[in-house]
């Protein structure tokens, strides 16, 4: 007999399945022009419901996703199910009320008064825009629009950022599966301390971690069916190629002989086991495959020490995705269907207004109420170097980062990137840093900050005890590029 589909408290007020159907085949389904029925469609979400996997996961760009959840959502009972969404905005300044305006959209198609949860994507770190995007988020859920917050493809230490800066982050949304280990390690240990959920999508690599796929010849990218197909080959290729990966689909099928199951039950399950994992989120293509029974089998067996220990064997033949969780979004090798952010993005606009000062010299100014008291810039550039300024973890009128100093370091690293950005630069220009900290006990995780983000170029670099002027800073920085 099956079990019940077991559940996570993702919120005191938001219980969610521990498997939750994810809605993104919606947009592949209607590439290219084609369209669906929308009441079959919804239809067609009341077996998941009836079978216990009662959570469905959505983005405001998933195609008619939030329309057909909504319209299920009237017919089925507003109490029956829980409505995941995402909020991806284009890059850039934007304002309040078009954050207002991007949540009552998501409200109207799905039909509800208060989301249960939003999940929020960030394209560009070095914009301070996403700090100003989640506040004003949060100031709409303490008007009742949104009942939790969530993030989702936020790297280690800009989720810890958001956190140390009063933002009430309850999960983060990232690709996490035997092929991606990433968020095994810092991701992993930074959910535990917060009480912070990962819900794992990419957990069958879009269907390469399955049956189908055993003893079958590498096929490439432009030769398959499916976004989802080109887009977890490139995980593959990436993380070694397709022996390993074929070494890692017999390892499995061995175990789920054992088990009477299949290689898609051993590698969900195996994510399931994972420290700081509430759920896993398995693609739906409505009204075309289901998999329900399958996904239920899930818990009826586990998996012994002895075989999670074969799993880790053939995981260790791997290479690393490299980067920490959602870098595969912001920096090469991008991870995605095309190989590159065209289908995703448009432009990306600079981070920071910038001025011509002669013909030679531009300045970049950052807005912060330090630069219009001193008389300052924020970075300067004349012929092909640019001077950043001494920086500290200010965004308005907010001190981002709270009393993290590694928080503070990054951020100020994030700032002296945008400002290099706007200026034609790029963080791979820098040559010298200089580090002011307030309390020498600080030392270690300012370094290590300054390690993560500048380790791959290795600038010259100088660290100084000293006081810092302001309320609440620990760390100041200052840079050198030479653009190449």
């Amino acid at each position: 007999m099956n079990k019940k589909i077991p559940t996570t408290q993702l919120a005191p007020k938001l219980k969610i399945s521990k498997i939750l159907t994810g809605l993104w085949q919606i947009a592949d389904m209607e590439r290219d022009g084609k369209s669906i029925d929308l009441q079959a469609a919804a239809r067609d979400m009341q077996p998941y419901v009836d079978a216990g996997l009662t959570t469905f996961d959505m983005a405001d760009h998933y195609g008619s996703a939030e329309l057909i959840a909504g319209i299920f959502r009237k017919s089925a009972g507003e109490d029956q199910v829980q409505l995941l969404t995402k909020w991806v905005p284009t890059p850039g300044k934007g304002t309040k009320e078009e954050v207002r305006t991007a949540i009552q959209r998501s409200l109207d198609r799905l039909q509800m008064e208060q989301l249960d949860l939003l999940q929020y994507h960030a394209w560009n770190y070095a914009d301070p825009a996403w700090l100003d995007d989640l506040f004003w988020l949060q100031e709409l859920q303490e008007e009742g629009l949104i009942k939790q917050l969530g993030v989702t493809n936020f790297d280690t230490a800009h989720l810890n950022m958001a956190v140390q800066s009063g933002i009430r982050i309850v999960s983060n949304q990232v690709c996490y599966s035997l092929l991606d280990q990433r968020a095994a390690g810092p991701m992993t240990e930074l959910c535990l301390k917060e009480n912070i959920k990962i819900l794992a999508f990419g957990t069958l690599a879009g269907g390469f971690l399955s049956d189908k796929w055993l003893g079958q010849k590498d096929r490439p990218v432009d030769q398959l069916d499916t976004w989802s197909q080109m887009k977890y080959k490139r995980f593959i290729d990436v993380a070694g190629g397709w022996d390993p990966y074929q070494q890692l689909l017999k390892t499995l099928d061995r175990i789920a002989k054992e088990h009477q199951l299949s290689i898609s039950n051993i590698a969900t399950k195996y994510m399931l086991e994972q420290a700081a994992v509430g759920g896993i989120i398995i693609g739906a293509r409505l009204g075309k495959s289901r998999h329900i029974e399958d996904n239920r089998r899930l818990f009826d067996f586990d998996l012994s020490e002895e075989h999670s220990q074969e799993i880790q064997k053939a995981l260790s033949q791997f290479l690393p995705i490299p980067g920490d969780c959602g870098d595969e979004y912001r920096k090469p090798p991008f991870l995605t269907a095309s190989g590159d952010l065209s289908h995703h993005l448009e432009t990306m606009p600079p981070p920071y207004p910038t001025e011509k000062v002669s013909d030679d010299r531009h300045k970049a100014l950052s807005g912060t109420i330090w630069e219009d008291l001193a008389g300052f810039s924020r970075a300067v550039r004349k012929d092909n170097r640019i001077l950043v300024s001494g920086t500290t973890a200010t965004h308005r009128e907010k001190v981002i980062g709270g009393k993290d100093p590694a928080a503070q370091a990054h951020f100020i690293i994030d700032k002296i990137e945008g400002a290099i950005q706007s200026l034609g630069g790029k963080i791979e220009d820098v040559v010298r840093t200089r580090i002011y900290i307030q309390n020498m006990n600080d030392w270690e995780p300012i370094s290590r900050a300054h390690g993560q983000r500048f380790g791959h170029i290795q600038p010259a670099n100088t660290l100084i005890r000293a006081d810092l002027v302001g309320e609440g800073y620990l760390v100041e920085m200052e840079a050198e590029a030479v653009v190449s």
